[in-house]
């Protein structure tokens, strides 16, 4: 059965999902929500996800959202199929899930802001506040340090094999490398080569085909 997500293709969050689903080869559909008209906030959606974001999935009866949940539901489910998302023993996946939290809890809280500030506020006509973003970008280079450190003796974050770890990164990363916060990667040799070797993987062209941007 094809799993249905409810999403914009353009939408980072929606990516993820996207990303998992392409990566572990899963058949999949996509019914667009229009975010510029806030149809994520309309009472049919809050069905499926009642704190009006999105992506929301449905495989037959089975429903679920937020986008980190569903995509590490599908790397289990399809353990065995397309690439292995979750690691090879106890203790990798104990490593992939440490690094994917540390996208949640140290990389995202400062990339959305910034995203939002020099990507979408524009798009919408709205002011972008410069101060919080010189200032969010501060507190980014201290954590791209960190990344650079982990990634001059690993290949990817978990280690020498693309995971979740990575994949869970590369929506918002994609949006950065689109405003001058690129030269913050850039700067660094070891997170420099890891975005190229991200962005070179077959799953990644072809979101951004889906999406309407070059890879």
């Amino acid at each position: 059965m094809v799993v249905k997500l409810y999403g914009q293709v353009t939408a980072a969050c929606p990516q993820r999902v996207l990303l998992c689903f392409l990566e572990k080869e899963i058949e999949f559909e996509i019914v667009h929500v229009d975010l510029d008209t806030l149809e994520q906030k309309k009472p049919q959606h809050l069905l499926r996800q009642p704190f009006g974001q999105v992506p929301a999935i449905e495989d037959g009866d089975f429903k679920l959202f937020e986008s980190r949940a569903i995509a590490r539901y599908y790397a289990t489910k399809y353990s065995n199929q397309g690439t292995n998302l979750l690691g090879k023993s106890l203790e990798h996946r104990a490593i992939v899930d440490q690094w994917a939290d540390v996208e949640t809890h140290y990389f995202n809280v400062l990339a959305f802001p910034i995203v939002l500030n020099l990507v979408i506020k524009p798009r919408l006509g709205e002011e972008c506040d410069a101060v919080l973003v010189e200032e969010l970008k501060a507190k980014l280079g201290v954590v791209l340090d960190i990344y650079e450190n982990r990634l001059a003796s690993n290949r990817f974050l978990a280690g020498d094999e693309f995971t979740m770890a990575d994949l869970t990164h590369m929506p918002a990363m994609g949006y950065l490398m689109r405003t001058d916060v690129n030269q913050m990667v850039k700067a660094r040799v070891n997170m420099n080569r890891w975005w190229e070797e991200l962005t070179a993987r077959p799953a990644w062209k072809k979101l951004m085909k889906m999406a309407g941007f070059e890879a």
